[in-house]
């Protein structure tokens, strides 16, 4: 087998989401909030829970009326949005405006991370003349955060589920990233953090390599085993 064409998700696998915590403070200070320590701790952890941050820590319980939306979510922009505000009207925070001011803020190049190895690899990847895809679930346009934050010039192509009307692990998504790029599904290495979502791939006949899903700081070099598995095979 030659890798030629590797896809990668975005979030836990390139990119990883600021802390709940982190998150929450940021929109109240762009709202000119202030709330005691105490609250804002309440608020964070009520949101964590809830699972209201995309990209951030799954929903302790999805709620009755949001069971169908939250399963179909990656499906289009107006339902990613639904589901995750209706997690977050979960919550009780001082000011209603302030569910929509969180959704619309983690679409922002600074509530993200690259992975401390991403660049690395992916300029590994060029110089071997692997093309690059991006392969996600999400409800919005992320080609603005990866290109802010100096990564853009190493991809190739994106396959965004909401843009297709369609989700991993439908393998569909990963088909038109790899008709994009022009390589075979034997010839390509899907690189993700969720086995059910990014396990999809396998079923068009690629190779699949599992990362961690962990704070930036916490996985320094979880993709460079990624230049390995090319330069092996």
């Amino acid at each position: 087998m030659t890798i030629k064409g590797a896809l990668f998700d975005f979030s836990g696998t390139l990119f990883r989401v600021e802390p709940t915590g982190a998150w929450l403070r940021a929109v109240l200070r762009e709202a000119r909030m202030a709330l005691p320590e105490a609250e804002v701790e309440r608020c964070a952890a009520d949101l964590e829970r809830a699972g209201a941050l995309p990209g951030g820590a799954s929903p302790a319980a999805v709620p009755a009326h949001l069971t169908e939306l939250w399963a179909s979510r990656d499906r289009s922009a107006d339902r990613h949005r639904a589901a995750y505000t209706g997690l977050s009207r979960e919550v009780t925070l001082p000011d209603p405006r302030l569910h929509d001011a969180l959704y619309d803020r983690h679409m922002t190049p600074e509530a993200w991370r690259p992975y401390a190895d991403a660049v690395e690899v992916l300029a590994g990847l060029r110089s071997r003349g692997v093309r690059v895809a991006v392969v996600s679930n999400i409800g919005w346009d992320l080609r603005p955060v990866v290109r802010a934050h100096g990564l853009g010039r190493y991809v190739d192509a994106y396959a965004l589920s909401y843009e297709h009307e369609v989700q991993k692990p439908d393998p569909r998504l990963f088909a038109h990233a790899l008709e994009t790029l022009g390589v075979d599904p034997s010839d390509a290495l899907m690189v993700g953090d969720d086995r059910h979502a990014d396990g999809g791939a396998a079923a068009l006949g690629c190779a699949v390599h599992f990362v961690d899903h962990l704070p930036v700081d916490r996985r320094p070099d979880g993709l460079r085993p990624v230049l390995d598995l090319v330069d092996q095979a």
